[in-house]
């Protein structure tokens, strides 16, 4: 198959997928699976079908890993502003849709055949982020900055699959604090608190992550599933396999927020100012909002 939105590499008994919509900081639409994150989900397919193939390395062209959902398109995939549905679309559409992204996407990363590494430069945001922890192994750049940033459109901690997975690597107060505050952080810290495994200088993070996946090919191959499917059992025990049911449900369950007066409300200012304008107003709204607090604070 001939990919537009990935690029497929093998080398060996290594195969490198690398998201490569550089030009929308390798966004996709995950929700729904558009047409973009359905040739991800097939080259995955592609090398887990190649038995030569043991590690998988997911990267990003361009200026980062990836920024996560394409913006421009959430919600219209459930019918919002278009004449498919009614004004408030159906639960079951949304969650077909959910599901369909959320619940069957994300696992084949986090239940991958192969041994996986996400390398990591510039920015892993949101979904960007979530695909990097759960790869088995996440290294990124010292520079590249991450979060969870979406969560400031509304909701708040919640809707999301990749909590207990967080809170399971960095502990319940920095989870509460990445999902929440939706603050990013960069590769140190994330080191640090246990979110990547290993972050380096960004002009090391190529050849660290070839030395990493040349010394896992050392394993066999039976070995490595067998390694695999064992986690699998340990991951079901521990809850972490309910979690993408749980992620698209309450996806869901968050797509029926209801906006009061003064609220920030990222679908009407989408539709008035674009995408773009719309995503950082709430940043902004936040930032004016802590120079408020510092200038009362200075006050008394």
């Amino acid at each position: 198959m001939a990919y537009k939105y990935v690029k497929y590499e093998k080398e060996g008994e290594i195969a490198t997928i690398t998201f490569n919509k550089p030009d929308k900081m390798n966004s996709y639409v995950i929700i729904s699976v558009g047409d973009d994150f359905k040739e991800v989900l097939d080259a995955i397919t592609r090398a887990e079908e190649d038995d030569e193939v043991k590690v998988i390395i997911f990267k990003g062209a361009g200026r980062c890993f990836s920024a996560g959902q394409d913006l421009s398109k959430v919600g219209f995939v459930y019918g919002f502003g278009t004449e498919k549905t009614d004004a408030r679309p159906s639960q079951r559409i949304r969650l077909k849709m959910d599901r369909m992204g959320i619940s069957d996407g994300y696992k084949r990363f986090f239940f991958c055949s192969k041994l996986t590494i996400a390398q990591v430069h510039g920015y892993a945001l949101e979904a960007g982020l979530m695909i990097a922890m759960l790869c088995d192994f996440f290294i990124c750049s010292d520079d590249c900055m991450m979060g969870f940033p979406g969560q400031r459109i509304g909701f708040a901690g919640g809707g999301e699959h990749t909590f207990g997975h967080l809170m399971m690597t960095v502990g319940m107060r920095r989870a509460l604090d990445l999902y929440i505050s939706g603050r990013q952080i960069n590769g140190v810290e994330a080191e640090r608190i246990g979110l990547a495994g290993k972050s380096v200088p960004a002009d090391q993070l190529e050849g660290e992550v070839k030395k990493l996946a040349k010394e896992l090919c050392l394993m066999p191959r039976d070995g490595i599933r067998i390694g695999k499917a064992c986690r699998e059992l340990f991951y079901d025990r521990m809850g972490l396999t309910d979690s993408f049911a749980y992620g698209y449900i309450t996806h869901t369950l968050f797509t029926n927020v209801k906006h009061e007066p003064g609220e920030f409300n990222f679908f009407r200012e989408r539709r008035e100012k674009g995408a773009k304008a719309a995503f950082h107003e709430k940043d902004e709204i936040r930032e004016q909002a802590a120079k408020t607090v510092k200038k009362a604070k200075k006050s008394k």
